[in-house]
């Protein structure tokens, strides 16, 4: 396979296996994101990136890269966030070229925050990760509309989307006005309601040994330097799934499970229904406190 170009990102090894079982290439990866950028940017624009980097495939363990102090092209957009000692310098994706060159360092998955520069303390989502401790697709699909239900009563509206690893991330687009002690605290309260009302079926239990066969409901996403996998990122696991954006009815109907959308299929996806989450900041919601 020969190089891929763009006017400033080479795909350098585009033959490196990145999915031995499916025999998924680094340039197969980069060919996704350049084909999904047009309708991925709007969502991860100017939010800080922690790359989840495979040098030699998911085959063997990756690592997590927060700053970028060396090796980066000039054109590439940071962010410095202060830490207690010193500053992390976070990369931003604001074009296809920036989405390449974190394909081309073998970045599988980019995490984002839930603010965007230059505003980092106001978050403009609201995550709840769904992580079911055993296969019920029907006790899955079940709590994630409990969540939805629930947002409801609070005056939110809520989307849905695939985690591509085992559940579903519930998520509410926010007017910015409340910050990140807000958000962290009115969705930890929600988790508690939801656990207090459902007790069989939710969980706040950190540790895999105390959630029984319960689903956790994770508010830690809405922390302060907390990340969450993107609409349309892919996931290192066997079958390069995707975590994207789908509709409520797919969920009520059982269409669509947490691995159902894959790199291979996306093209086709998005041919068919475009980006169901195309409008979903234009509609940003004040906290219920």
């Amino acid at each position: 396979m020969s190089s891929a170009h763009t006017e400033r990102v080479t795909i350098t090894h585009p033959e490196k296996v990145l999915f031995p079982d499916d025999g998924i290439t680094k340039g197969e990866l980069a060919e996704y994101y350049r084909m999904i950028a047009p309708v991925m940017l709007p969502h991860i624009a100017n939010r800080p990136i922690t790359m989840e980097r495979f040098h030699r495939g998911i085959g063997e363990k990756g690592f997590y890269q927060k700053s970028v102090t060396k090796g980066f092209p000039t054109w590439l957009e940071r962010v410095a966030v202060p830490k207690k000692d010193g500053t992390v310098y976070h990369p931003l994706v604001t074009s296809t070229d920036a989405l390449l060159w974190l394909a081309n360092m073998n970045c599988i998955t980019p995490h984002v925050w839930t603010s965007r520069a230059p505003d980092l303390m106001h978050p403009d989502l609201l995550v709840f990760d769904l992580d079911p401790s055993v296969d019920d697709d029907d006790a899955l699909r079940a709590a994630t509309l409990l969540v939805r239900d629930t947002l409801t009563e609070f005056g939110l509206t809520s989307r849905v989307k695939t985690t591509g690893s085992k559940g579903f991330h519930v998520v509410v687009a926010l007017d910015r006005s409340a910050d990140y002690g807000e958000c962290a605290s009115f969705s930890h309260k929600l988790g508690r309601l939801l656990v207090q009302r459902h007790p069989h079926t939710f969980t706040q239990e950190f540790y895999k040994a105390d959630r029984k066969d319960r689903i956790l409901i994770d508010t830690g996403r809405n922390e302060f330097h907390a990340t969450y996998a993107p609409p349309y990122a892919v996931r290192a696991k066997p079958g390069a799934p995707v975590s994207a954006p789908c509709t409520w009815e797919e969920i009520e109907s059982g269409a669509i499970g947490p691995q159902s959308f894959r790199l291979r299929g996306m093209a086709e996806r998005i041919a068919a229904v475009g980006d169901v989450w195309t409008d979903l900041h234009a509609h940003g919601q004040a906290l219920a406190q």
